[in-house]
């Protein structure tokens, strides 16, 4: 079972930013156990969720997508998008940049980074983003800049909007 303390709080989070997600019982068949995504609503199975991370990231999504196009995201949203014609570099630098806001959302909630970066996420490369976003490096922060998300002042990863409202189409 995930810590489920860590869980209530990225809830309340989600809550606080207006990040449209609903608790609902969701069957096995999910990309990532206990989440899903359905016409721009994130979907959690608090029960079924193994990694409180994985919430992070996956709203993350809704958060850095291109606001005219967050109903896009929906089931396989990479695949869902492309039957949108949403751009397959733009996807690309959305999946960046939620990855870089789920580390500012970590980061602002007092948590790890293994919360996000957890054993069983990220290909085996969980370490290596865990060493880089440490340091100063990282993927998807100044995407997270140039859609006005981040402090001017302080930069990555203080964060002045948590949701893009700056739109590039």
């Amino acid at each position: 079972m995930a810590n489920l303390a860590q869980i209530n709080r990225i809830l309340e989070f989600l809550s606080e930013i207006d990040l449209p997600y609903q608790l609902i019982p969701l069957d096995d068949d999910t990309f990532l156990p206990g989440l899903s995504h359905n016409k721009g609503v994130l979907h959690i199975d608090v029960e079924k969720v193994q990694f409180p991370g994985d919430i992070l990231h996956e709203a993350g999504h809704y958060a850095v997508c291109e606001p005219t196009e967050r109903c896009f995201l929906d089931g396989n949203i990479y695949k869902t998008g492309l039957r949108h014609q949403r751009p397959k570099q733009q996807m690309m630098g959305e999946e960046m940049a939620a990855t870089a806001w789920s580390v500012a959302a970590a980061i602002h909630l007092g948590f790890p980074l293994q919360v996000v970066f957890h054993e069983a996420g990220f290909r085996g490369s969980s370490e290596s983003l865990i060493e880089a976003f440490e340091h100063g490096g990282g993927i998807g922060h100044p995407l997270l800049g140039a859609y006005q998300m981040t402090c001017p002042q302080q930069g990555f990863p203080a964060m002045s909007v948590w949701i893009r409202t700056i739109s590039w189409l």
